[in-house]
C-alpha cells in the first residue's frame, strides 16, 4: 500500500467496499474555463515540455485552438472529432454515484454480488471498460442541493485544510503552530497550496517567500517530507545524473483521468481546448466528483513514493501497474491536488520555481528555522542561524537598519553556502540529510566533492559569448590569457579513482547525464592511463570528446559522433574513433583545485596527464591529449594567426581563458568615458561551477560572421 494513497485493491467484502462512493454531478460545463477554476498564474508564453506536447497531440490540438470550434467526436467513446457535434457533459448521465473501489474489481466479482445490491442500484460501464456500481440519486436529493452536498461530501475536518498565506515576509510568517494535525505527516494539500500560490505570481520576492515558508514549515513539523517536497517542487524524482524517469505516456494519463472522473476522451478533449492545460482538464473533470466517506488525505511522502513506484515499474504488465497507481492517486486527490498531481505526472508544473529559487529558499528556511531534528542551542546556531531575538527585533516598526543588516548578511551567507555545495554536489538526498543532521554549519564537511564509485558530477563552468578579438582585448585589458581550440564534439566530465587495484571511471555530460556506458573505449583508455602511472590516484577532468580519423588523428564533425548509440555500447561495436581533448583539471589525488588559478590547473593537467594513445586492443583507438592552445604572451599577432587556423579547421572557434585572477576594465557609462574614468572589476581565474563567467570568453565563427548567438547545447 502506497503511503498516503488508499489501497483500492485491499481485500474485504463487497458491502464494506461500497461504503466509499463518488458522486458525479453531471451539470453542464461552460465551454470556457470559469475564473475560479484555476489560479490565474500560468505564463501563457512558456514553451511546453516534451510530455506536455504529447498531451497536446493526444487531446487534439493546441491551447490556441478556438473554443467555439472545439472538436468532439460523433462517437465519443472512440474520441473522433467533429466540429458540428461537440459532446456536452450534461448529456452523459444526469447524476450518478460511482463506487471507485469497484473500479478495480472484475466483472465476475460484481456480478456475483449483484443479488445483494440495494433497490435502484445497477452496474455501470466506465471509461476503460471496467464496471462499477451506479446509484441514481433520488428526486428529493436532486431537488435539494444542500442535502445532496452533505450526503456526498465528507464532513471530516481533517480531510480539508485551510492554510495561512505563504507569500508573506518570512519574518512575519507564523511558524509556531503546525498547519496539519500534530504528529502526522505533511499532507500533499499543503504542497499543492504552495504550488497554487506560486502559479499566481511572477514576482521573485513572492516566489521566494512562498518557497521559504513552505520549506520552514515542513522541516519543523515533518522533516522526513522535506526531501520529497524538494523533488516534487523541482519536478524531478532524483538527481540529474540518476536515470529515473516516470515513463508515463499521454494516453495512460488520459485513461486515468477518465477512470477517476467518468468523462469520455471527447469530453476531456473539449475541456482541453478551453483550458489548454492537462492539469486544468483534470481539475475540472473532477470538480463535481464527491465522496461519501473520504479517502485518507494524500501525503507528500506518499505521492513521491508512488511516483517512484511508477518509475520502477518495468517489464510485462508495467503499463497496467502504472495506470493503477495513477488512478489511485487521482481518486484520492482533492481540489488543487488534482491539478498539480497531473501536471507533475506530465512533467510540466508551470510554476516559477526554478532551481536557483529553490536553493535560495532552502538556505533561508534553514537559517530562520532549524529543523526539528536539530537540538535547540547547538553549535550550528552561531554561524548562519538568525537568532529568534534578532527575528523578533526585525519585526518591529520601523526596522532598525543594524538589525536588518544582520538578517540580510546571515541569509546571504546561508544562500551562498547552499548554492556552492549544490553546484559541486548536485544531490538533494545528501544535502537534505546533512542539513537535518547538523544544519548549515556542517554542510561543507558532510557533503564534499565526490569521485570514484559514488562519483557525483559538478556543474561545469560556462563561457560568455564575445564577437571579436578586439572585444576580447577590450574586456580583458592587459591580463594574461590562453586561447584554446573550441572543438566540435561533446563536452565530458571524466571522474577516475584507483582503489585496491581497480580503476573506476565515470563520464558525465554538460547536463550531468551519465554517459559512461556510451563511451566504453574512453573508460578503457583512462584505466590504461592510470595503470601506466602508479602515482595517479584520482582526478576529475573537463574535456571534449571528438570524433577523429584513426589514421592521422584528423578531426571529424560532430555528426560523426552523434551516430553512436546513447548507452550500452560495446567496444567491439564502436565504429567512430574518438579523442579526448582535456582542457581543465578540477581534482587531483585528493586535492580540490576549484579555487586554484587556471594557470596552475593547466600546468598540473599537462604534467600529470600527458598525451596518451591506447596500446591495448580492448581500448579501441581512443586517444588522450590536450586542447591546442596559444597564450597572450606570444603576442597579438600570434593570437590572430591562431584564430585563423581555428576558423579553417573543423573547430567551432576559440575559448579565451584568463590564466591568473586580476581586475579587468568594467564597461563604463558615456559620462565616465568622457571623464576618462575606467572602473575595474575583479575577475577570478578559478573554476566556477554553474557560472557563465567573464574569465572564459567564447569566440565562435558564427558570432564573428554576424549570425548571432548559436545554440550551443553540447
Amino acid at each position: 500500500m502506497v503511503a498516503g494513497v488508499q489501497d483500492c485493491d485491499s481485500s474485504g467484502d463487497i458491502a464494506s467496499q461500497r461504503s466509499r462512493n463518488i458522486t458525479l454531478s453531471r451539470t453542464p460545463m461552460p465551454a470556457k474555463r470559469p475564473p475560479t477554476a484555476s489560479p490565474a498564474s500560468t505564463p501563457k508564453s512558456k514553451k511546453p515540455k516534451a510530455g506536455q506536447s504529447n498531451l497536446d497531440a493526444f487531446f487534439g490540438g493546441s491551447a490556441s485552438a478556438s473554443t467555439g470550434s472545439a472538436r468532439a467526436g460523433k462517437n465519443s467513446d472512440k474520441g473522433s472529432a467533429s466540429p458540428s457535434k461537440a459532446p456536452k457533459v450534461s448529456s452523459l448521465v444526469a447524476h450518478e454515484v460511482i463506487d471507485v473501489d469497484l473500479l478495480y474489481e472484475d466483472k465476475s466479482t460484481i456480478a456475483s454480488s449483484s443479488g445483494s445490491l440495494a433497490p435502484g442500484v445497477s452496474t455501470l460501464q466506465v471509461a476503460d471498460g471496467r464496471i462499477a456500481l451506479n446509484r441514481s440519486l433520488t428526486p428529493a436529493a436532486l431537488a435539494s442541493p444542500t442535502k445532496a452536498k452533505y450526503a456526498f461530501m465528507s464532513a471530516d475536518p481533517n480531510n480539508s485544510h485551510s492554510y495561512q498565506s505563504l507569500a508573506v515576509d518570512p519574518l512575519a510568517f507564523g511558524i509556531s503552530n503546525a498547519p496539519w494535525p500534530p504528529n502526522t505527516a505533511a499532507p500533499y494539500s499543503f504542497l499543492s497550496h504552495t504550488l497554487s500560490t506560486l502559479s499566481e505570481t511572477r514576482s521573485r520576492i513572492v516566489i521566494l517567500n512562498t518557497l521559504t515558508n513552505c520549506l520552514r514549515t515542513i522541516s519543523r513539523y515533518d522533516p522526513p517530507s522535506l526531501l520529497p517536497a524538494l523533488y516534487l517542487m523541482s519536478n524531478a524524482l532524483s538527481a540529474a545524473y540518476l536515470p529515473i524517469e516516470l515513463g508515463l505516456g499521454p494516453s495512460l494519463i488520459s485513461k486515468a483521468i477518465q477512470a477517476s472522473s467518468g468523462l469520455t476522451s471527447a469530453a476531456l478533449r473539449q475541456l482541453y481546448n478551453s483550458t489548454g492545460d492537462v492539469g486544468d482538464v483534470a481539475f475540472q473533470a473532477k470538480s463535481n466528483v464527491r465522496t461519501l466517506i473520504p479517502h485518507p488525505p494524500l501525503l507528500i511522502i506518499g505521492v513521491y513514493d508512488a511516483l517512484l513506484k511508477i518509475a520502477n515499474a518495468k517489464g510485462t504488465g508495467a503499463g497496467k501497474i502504472k495506470q493503477s497507481i495513477v488512478e489511485k492517486l487521482l481518486v484520492a486527490a482533492k481540489g488543487e491536488e488534482t491539478r498539480f498531481l497531473v501536471r507533475t505526472l506530465s512533467m510540466n508544473l508551470r510554476v516559477g520555481a526554478v532551481r536557483t529559487s529553490i536553493l535560495t529558499a532552502l538556505a533561508r528556511a534553514m537559517a530562520l528555522t532549524p529543523p526539528a531534528t536539530i537540538v535547540s542551542g547547538s553549535s550550528e546556531k552561531s554561524a548562519y542561524r538568525v537568532d529568534e531575538d534578532v527575528q523578533e527585533a526585525a519585526k518591529s516598526t520601523p526596522v532598525d537598519d543594524a538589525v536588518k543588516d544582520v538578517v540580510n548578511q546571515k541569509l546571504a551567507e546561508a544562500e551562498s553556502l547552499v548554492k556552492q555545495i549544490f553546484v559541486q554536489h548536485p544531490n538533494y538526498d545528501d544535502i537534505v540529510a546533512a542539513l537535518l543532521d547538523g544544519g548549515l554549519g556542517c554542510l561543507s564537511e558532510k557533503v564534499p566533492l565526490t569521485v570514484g564509485e559514488a562519483g557525483i558530477p559538478l556543474h561545469p563552468t560556462l563561457g560568455s559569448p564575445t564577437r571579436s578579438l578586439d572585444e576580447v582585448y577590450e574586456r580583458l585589458g592587459d591580463l594574461s590569457f590562453a586561447a584554446e581550440y573550441k572543438y566540435d564534439g561533446q563536452r565530458a566530465q571524466i571522474h577516475c579513482e584507483a582503489t585496491a587495484g581497480k580503476v573506476t571511471v565515470r563520464i558525465f555530460s554538460r547536463h550531468l547525464e551519465d554517459m559512461t556506458s556510451k563511451y566504453p573505449d574512453v573508460v578503457s583508455l583512462m584505466q590504461e592511463i592510470f595503470a601506466h602511472d602508479s602515482r595517479l590516484q584520482s582526478c576529475i577532468l573537463d574535456s571534449e570528446i571528438v570524433a577523429i580519423d584513426p589514421a592521422d588523428g584528423a578531426l571529424k564533425s560532430f555528426q560523426e559522433l552523434s551516430n553512436r548509440a546513447r548507452k550500452d555500447v560495446q567496444i567491439a561495436d564502436v565504429k567512430v574513433c574518438v579523442g579526448i581533448f582535456a582542457f581543465d583539471l578540477m581534482y587531483l589525488d585528493g586535492e580540490i583545485l576549484l579555487e586554484q588559478a587556471f594557470r596552475r590547473r593547466r600546468m598540473l593537467l599537462r604534467e600529470r596527464l600527458p598525451p596518451f594513445t591506447a596500446s591495448s586492443p580492448q581500448a579501441g583507438v581512443a586517444r588522450f591529449g590536450h586542447v591546442e592552445s596559444c597564450e597572450s604572451e606570444d603576442g597579438r599577432e600570434a593570437i590572430e594567426e591562431f584564430w585563423m587556423r581555428a576558423v579553417e579547421s573543423r573547430c567551432e572557434g576559440l575559448m579565451i581563458k584568463l590564466l591568473d585572477s586580476g581586475d579587468a576594465p568594467e564597461e563604463a557609462s558615456l559620462k565616465e568615458k568622457e571623464k576618462e574614468k575606467v572602473r575595474r572589476k575583479p575577475l577570478p581565474a578559478t573554476y566556477r561551477p554553474d557560472k557563465r563567467t567573464s574569465a572564459w570568453l567564447k569566440l565562435k565563427k558564427d558570432y564573428v560572421a554576424g549570425l548571432g548567438d548559436s545554440l550551443d547545447l553540447v
